[in-house]
């Protein structure tokens, strides 16, 4: 049989194997296919293909069919030991590649074959893949796509959305987490925009516009030009503490010589001051709010050896001011150390308001008095009163409206110590009044209120409505808030002297209000404090703060403070109302309570003694600057405790210590709760 024909013939079986004589559909199987397919029958060949051994020098080829030439019977011969090879006769060993170098070669070449393919074949190759792995080999794959998937935002968006993200921040801890994460998160947090924005959503105002018993005006004025000849008759030691309130005069006021002379060298005396940024100033308000909240320096102060009762009390920003019914006026500086005290009534002083240097002081003896309180000295006894005056405004540094027993108001020339106008009408004491530019309102014992205009002196409006004796009043220009006797509280239109609401809820006298914007805050003999809205005239929060009257109230848009006759003073939430924190310890009674928002002055009665708290919600200065811009900076909370960390561990630039900013003035409570 000729196998040769049949292996090379016509009739030569096909193999399967043979890409040539396939079809050009069963050919070309997909990429991925034929590519695994190859890989699958290599490894599998290398795994069972067994190497032959290499030659030695002293094999030979000889055929096993050839007989051996020797005897049966003779003996065999031992075999003669191959002889050494030299170097030269040493043939290369030729081992077959490993199985590692030939997956080596095999990964290689898929590598190069998933490169070429198209996005869709490399998708369908990659679940392929994904199906065939275990848990392990997931796990170990995520562990690689995931960190890169990851993008860091702030690195791929431009500056200008990143600000806008920003915007949407309104927790400080997230600012200051934020800026640790890296140098370009911080070079975008460092933007002082972005700290103004969150300062507008805090409500932390660059300077306080609100004035509450005492203007904030700080130019020169002709009551200061009055006020210069006492001062130039003081020694001449005290005249350059004496300057210190005309050291800005933008108006070009005359001044003395001597007054130019300490006023610039005063300035060239002052240390400059850092640059405040809206990041500083967020940083040093958020570290008040923590001490509002839980910390804070206290300094007690003993007023009288007796239990003498506040009458009234000031805080500005310059003074603490003092009146008893003792005829005594104390003034003391914002610390609580004292500086003068203003003899000259003769009966208990029960109306004062505090200008810049000058204060208006008015009580029993029917005398309004004006005080020099830099000197201590009385520049003006006023008299024209018949019986006690009781409240005190001032429209502008040289005008004053008092109020008296005596049924009538009286517009006094601070210039010349005269009285300009008797505003006449009320039939009973004039209890309270507010003034708004050229208007002035009065509350009277006889149940009305009435607008008065202080250039004219006329009566514009009679308000009518209470059924009992007015006691407290408010006015913004918008809208006046009388509190009475008969536990309600009536809103009116200035314009046409209507009344636009009756807030009822008390169930005793009516003697503390205060108004900001469209919120109204109340508080009663009852022992509650009621926070009103103005738009709708309805309750927003019902505080059950005292066992008794409420003796004292202010508000801002952070806190409420009151005090009342239990000896408590209670801090609460102004959004919230809830109860933030007792301040002090409890006393006998607390007359007075007034504060800015970096202090809070306290008047109570405690063993039987008069005493006056300060307490001090400034954070600490800072240490000198860090030069290591990635080193953060570490403070102290106010009273020695730790802050907040998030919001202390921040980076030097945030610079606290900047200079103070202008505080909220106080004074509201001319009224006390008792009937007189």
């Amino acid at each position: 049989m000729d196998f040769g024909s049949r292996n090379h013939g016509h009739g030569r079986m096909p193999s399967v194997d043979s890409d040539h004589e396939m079809p050009m559909h069963a050919r070309r199987p997909s990429a991925p296919q034929s590519l695994g397919r190859r890989l699958s029958r290599r490894k599998e060949s290398m795994q069972h293909a067994h190497p032959k051994p290499p030659l030695t020098p002293n094999s030979t080829s000889i055929p096993q069919s050839v007989a051996n030439p020797l005897l049966p019977s003779a003996p065999t011969s031992p075999p003669t030991p191959a002889p050494s090879p030299t170097l030269h006769q040493r043939s290369p060993t030729a081992w077959p590649p490993s199985l590692d170098d030939t997956e080596d070669s095999i990964t290689e070449e898929a590598r190069h074959v998933f490169g070429r393919l198209k996005t869709a074949a490399k998708e369908n190759w990659l679940r392929s893949l994904v199906e065939m792995c275990d848990n392990h080999s997931l796990s170990f794959l995520h562990q690689i796509i995931s960190p890169r998937l990851k993008k860091d935002p702030f690195k791929a968006l431009p500056p200008e959305m990143c600000y806008k993200i920003l915007e949407f921040i309104d927790d400080p801890k997230t600012f200051v987490r934020a800026s640790q994460v890296s140098r370009r998160w911080r070079e975008i947090l460092s933007d002082d925009q972005a700290w103004k924005k969150l300062c507008e959503k805090h409500a932390y105002r660059r300077m306080s516009t609100d004035s509450i018993g005492s203007s904030l005006t700080t130019s020169a004025s002709a009551s200061q030009i009055l006020y210069g000849q006492h001062l130039r008759s003081a020694s001449p030691s005290r005249i350059p503490d004496n300057m210190s309130a005309i050291d800005e005069n933008p108006e070009g006021v005359p001044v003395s010589p001597r007054t130019t002379l300490t006023t610039s060298s005063s300035r060239r005396n002052k240390k400059a001051k850092p640059k405040s940024t809206h990041r500083s100033h967020f940083k040093q308000r958020y570290l008040v709010e923590s001490a509002w909240r839980k910390g804070g320096q206290v300094t007690p102060k003993h007023i009288t050896p007796d239990q003498g009762v506040v009458t009234s009390l000031h805080l500005t920003r310059k003074y603490i001011v003092v009146a008893l019914d003792n005829a005594k006026i104390h003034v003391f500086n914002t610390k609580g150390d004292h500086q003068t005290t203003l003899q000259g009534h003769v009966m208990g002083v029960w109306a004062m308001v505090p200008w810049d240097d000058i204060l208006v002081s008015g009580g029993c003896d029917r005398d309004v008095r004006v005080w020099n309180m830099v000197t201590g000295t009385s520049v003006h006894t006023m008299r024209g009163h018949t019986s006690t005056v009781r409240c005190l405004k001032m429209s502008n540094a040289n005008t004053a409206i008092s109020g008296s027993r005596d049924t009538t108001l009286r517009v006094w020339d601070l210039t010349t110590g005269l009285c300009t106008n008797v505003l006449m009408g009320h039939q009973a004491s004039v209890r309270c009044l507010e003034i708004h530019g050229d208007l002035v309102v009065s509350g009277s014992y006889d149940t009305t209120a009435k607008i008065w205009s202080i250039s004219t002196g006329q009566c514009l409006r009679t308000l009518q409505g209470h059924f009992s004796q007015i006691y407290a009043i408010a006015f913004d220009g918008q809208r006046i808030a009388t509190g009475s006797l008969d536990t309600s509280v009536r809103i009116w239109n200035p314009q046409d002297g209507s009344c636009l609401a009756i807030l009822q809820g008390h169930t005793s006298l009516v003697g503390q209000l205060q108004m900001r914007g469209n919120t109204l805050v109340t508080g009663g003999s009852d022992g509650s404090v009621r926070v009103w809205s103005l738009l709708s005239n309805q309750p927003i929060h019902r505080l059950a703060a005292h066992d008794n009257s409420v003796t004292s109230l202010q508000f801002d848009d952070a806190r409420i403070v009151s005090g009342g006759s239990d000896g408590r003073v209670k801090i609460w939430d102004t959004n919230t109302g809830a109860l933030i924190r007792e301040l002090i310890q409890p006393a006998e009674a607390v007359w007075r309570v007034a504060f800015e928002s970096e202090r809070c002055v306290v008047m109570a009665s405690r063993g039987r003694r008069t005493i006056m708290e300060v307490w001090d919600f400034t954070p600490p200065a800072e240490a000198g600057e860090v030069e290591d811009e990635e080193r953060p900076i570490e403070m102290r909370g106010v009273g020695g405790k730790e802050g907040d960390q998030e919001m202390v561990d921040v980076e030097e630039e945030m610079d606290g210590g900047g200079a103070m900013l202008g505080a909220y003035s106080t004074g509201e409570d001319e009224s006390e709760d008792m009937t007189d």
